[in-house]
């Protein structure tokens, strides 16, 4: 790497040190805001995501802040375990994510401090709330449509993400039995006949494609590729190293393919794709206003998804190419909606033509750059290491 983009990468990691110090307290009782200014809202998804980025800085403010978080989420913890969408409303419920992501920040905060019985009551709560999300008792836990870090995208059943965060927080907390349980559920196929065939399990194995399906529910799937779910799977070793190199291959082949016609403006991969047309079975009226192709959920680049990609990288072993992507979004967190800044950190970009549509300033962009920025240096993956051996 030259001393120039060296120079550059370490200007970025202090620009986004600064954001998440600026959003460190909010109006909502102190809490961290997760935008700087469009979300002043301490939105536990959000928070819980940067908890991976800040225990890579070792800064106290921050940590300290993590904590906060961590304990007064456990406090407005449900009767029977579940997290709320919001750290400081215990009334605002139903998220399939944010139990599963409380699980993993306080699995990677146990980690930092050494205090391995953290919230451990809150800890066991959450745990049997996620044993009942499981319909078949296979560990492989089941969502609505709308209810994980997508309000505007429908993922039904059983989620890739949502399932790669349960892998990743029972391997972590040392639940190894399960988490190979979970494994095995992920590996059955898809149903691709009309009927579900009586005895046979339905996992997230496509037949002919590397990577992961979006979702899969009896006879019902989606095929597109999920940027979030499938780095994730790389990430915790829920894809193997040959069929890691497969999902990269087929994302790099692919997004290739995108910019030639015009799809796709940056270089870094959307957070799902291909993206969903007018047309398509999956198209809903909503997405016309809220949802179009390339942008937002359908497609939008997402700085905190890239973050997690170019980790993914690292975990491949594909360190040139993770270089290559981190400056690539070193650029891309620089685009702003509010010209006065230097760094946008900026929270959806527009695909086709490279244009920040989000707020600046989002707290999980910068916290993601910093873990993918870790990950390049070190050549290592903070906290998944230990899950894929």
């Amino acid at each position: 790497m030259e001393i120039s983009t060296r120079t550059q990468i370490e200007e970025t990691k202090q620009a986004a040190t600064d954001v998440l110090l600026h959003n460190v307290h909010g109006p909502f009782h102190g809490l961290p805001r997760t935008a700087g200014w469009g979300y002043p809202e301490p939105y536990t998804r959000d928070l819980m995501i940067a908890s991976l980025g800040i225990a890579v800085t070792g800064n106290r403010e921050l940590l300290k802040s993590l904590r906060r978080v961590l304990e007064t989420l456990a406090k407005n913890q449900s009767e029977h375990g579940h997290i709320p969408s919001l750290v400081h409303d215990k009334q605002d419920r139903g998220a399939s994510d944010t139990t599963p992501l409380f699980l993993l920040a306080t699995g990677i905060y146990r980690k930092i401090t050494g205090e391995e019985d953290f919230l451990e009551e809150a800890v066991r709560k959450s745990l049997t709330w996620m044993k009942y999300q499981s319909p078949a008792d296979r560990v492989l836990v089941a969502q609505q449509p709308t209810t994980d870090w997508r309000d505007e995208q429908w993922v039904l059943g059983f989620g890739l993400y949502v399932n790669t965060i349960v892998y990743s927080y029972l391997r972590l907390l040392g639940f190894n039995e399960r988490a190979e349980i979970l494994h095995r559920s992920m590996d059955y196929f898809t149903i691709s006949s009309r009927i579900k065939p009586q005895h046979v399990p339905e996992g997230l194995m496509i037949r002919h494609k590397p990577y992961f399906a979006l979702w899969s529910y009896k006879i019902f799937s989606s095929e597109r590729l999920d940027l979030l779910g499938n780095s994730l799977a790389i990430l915790s070793g829920l894809a193997s190293q040959s069929r890691a190199e497969e999902i990269i291959h087929w994302i790099e082949v692919h997004c290739d393919e995108m910019r030639k016609i015009g799809d796709l403006a940056p270089d870094l991969p959307p957070n799902l794709f291909p993206y969903i047309r007018p047309g398509d079975d999956d198209w809903r009226l909503r997405y016309e206003k809220y949802n179009l192709p390339g942008e937002y959920h359908n497609g939008g680049i997402w700085p905190f998804i890239c973050g997690f990609y170019v980790a993914a990288l690292v975990a491949a072993g594909r360190f040139k190419l993770a270089e290559k992507k981190l400056i690539a979004l070193t650029n891309l967190v620089k685009a702003t909606m509010d010209e006065k800044l230097d760094y946008g950190f900026n929270e959806w970009i527009r695909a086709h033509d490279g244009i920040p549509c989000g707020q600046d300033w989002q707290t999980w962009s910068a916290a993601m750059y910093l873990y993918a920025a870790k990950c390049v240096e070190e050549k290592e993956t903070p906290f998944f290491k230990e899950m894929r051996e």
